[in-house]
């Protein structure tokens, strides 16, 4: 389908002006094309990870090496989404450095690859196209939302990304970050 910006407009979720190649904490929401529960289930409220899962977990891992200046902290797979906090670091040896948005797109285009190889298929969408991010500013902030990565699994079923309760993608984002809002 050829594109016409009438009919294929988003709006943008990332703050206007705002560099995200600069240094500092990012909290981010990947989830998954549809909501489809590809990576896992929950059991006794702990996520049991799945070959694609596993993917996922390889590929978060293996984000520093090809990001020299990017710090991994909490993370967590969930059966359609993943919620992790990225840190953009000061390193003078890494003269060309890429933003949040590039590292997001490759850490999505490689895991979707994988998955998609090992599932035979060609093409097909792992990911939704879009992400949720917030970015982290004060110390109680990246303590409320590391708790709140960690505690996920608990409340699974009541999780607005829950596949047989959650609303339609631009209603995800919205209740995520009303979400976020209320534990920051």
């Amino acid at each position: 389908m050829k594109y016409n910006p009438d009919q294929h407009h988003r709006r943008s979720i990332r703050l206007k002006g705002y560099d995200y190649a600069q240094s500092g904490a990012y909290f981010i929401t990947l989830c998954t094309w549809q909501r489809q529960s590809v990576f896992g289930e929950i059991a006794n409220n702990q996520i049991q990870l799945n070959t694609y899962g596993e993917i996922i977990q390889f590929h978060w891992d293996s984000l520093p090496k090809h990001y020299h200046y990017l710090k991994l902290d909490e993370f967590i797979i969930m059966p359609n989404h993943v919620h992790g906090i990225l840190v953009l670091t000061d390193n003078p040896a890494c003269k060309k450095r890429h933003g949040l948005p590039e590292i997001i797109r490759g850490f999505k285009t490689f895991s979707a690859r994988r998955i998609n190889k090992n599932r035979c298929l060609s093409g097909v969408p792992v990911w939704q196209r879009g992400y949720y991010e917030h970015i982290i500013r004060q110390e109680k902030s990246l303590m409320a939302i590391r708790e709140y990565i960690i505690k996920n699994p608990l409340s699974w079923e009541e999780d607005e990304l829950y596949r047989d309760r959650a609303p339609a993608w631009d209603g995800q984002i919205k209740n995520l970050a009303l979400q976020m809002n209320r534990i920051l």
